[in-house]
């Protein structure tokens, strides 16, 4: 693991990484369409600074991704969909002066190399891209990977639940959760054509620890929260 991290560096995409991100997608959702030059092109136009690749080895072969941009959050819904959050995948309602919020639109890990530590190093530079530009926090929908094994014996809320407190191990969720995020919401439809996760996903939070202040406790719905990790925010004031 050491020694596959040691060659992996993150930062920012570059137009020369568009046919590496291409086939990272084909890898891990071969059933689906691609980011395409185009939409990455209008990520990298509007918001540079949001988007990433890991890179391994000399040759720089892109094995992650994650794309993000600013969104004031109450222009939106908690249970809008991907496509709503993201503009269609375009980026285009990027709105980094009146938001605080950054919205991960998208984060992949060549499967051949997760457990590497990979994922971790991607949410790294997302955390420090909120600190940098003192934004208030981190949202995204975190697609219920697991949930289509689940499905008809498990209502989505209960399954979120039960991830949560450790019951049920959901690949992405359950990642997630270990770097800091806590779930605020369940949201059918947030992917349109989505077999595994069935089209539900978790609406999840991390909160900068820098800018936090007590109002963003207030009322924050407790339904999904552990017990521990409200005690953690409790700390962060």
């Amino acid at each position: 693991m050491t020694d596959v991290l040691q060659q992996v560096s993150v930062r920012n995409t570059q137009c020369g990484d568009f046919a590496g991100i291409s086939d990272l997608c084909k890898r891990i959702y071969p059933d689906t369409i691609p980011w395409s030059a185009t939409e990455l092109s209008s990520h990298l136009a509007i918001f540079p600074e949001g988007q990433y690749v890991a890179v391994y080895g000399p040759e720089e072969k892109v094995v992650g991704m994650c794309a993000s941009l600013i969104v004031l959050w109450d222009d939106y819904k908690m249970l809008d969909g991907w496509e709503t959050f993201t503009g269609d995948g375009f980026f285009t309602n990027h709105d980094p002066k009146r938001g605080h919020t950054l919205y991960g639109a998208e984060v992949i890990v060549d499967s051949c190399l997760e457990h590497h530590g990979i994922g971790e190093k991607l949410y790294s530079a997302r955390r420090s891209l909120v600190k940098k530009l003192g934004l208030w926090r981190i949202r995204g929908g975190s697609r219920l990977r697991g949930y289509h094994q689940h499905a008809g014996k498990v209502p989505p809320e209960d399954y979120v639940r039960q991830v949560v407190h450790g019951y049920l191990h959901d690949a992405t969720l359950t990642f997630q959760l270990h770097q800091g995020f806590h779930v605020l919401a369940v949201v059918p439809h947030y992917l349109s054509d989505d077999p595994e996760s069935l089209g539900y996903a978790a609406v999840i939070e991390w909160l900068n620890p820098e800018t936090i202040v007590p109002e963003m406790l207030v009322e924050r719905p407790k339904e999904f929260l552990h017990k521990d990790v409200l005690k953690r925010l409790q700390r962060l004031l």
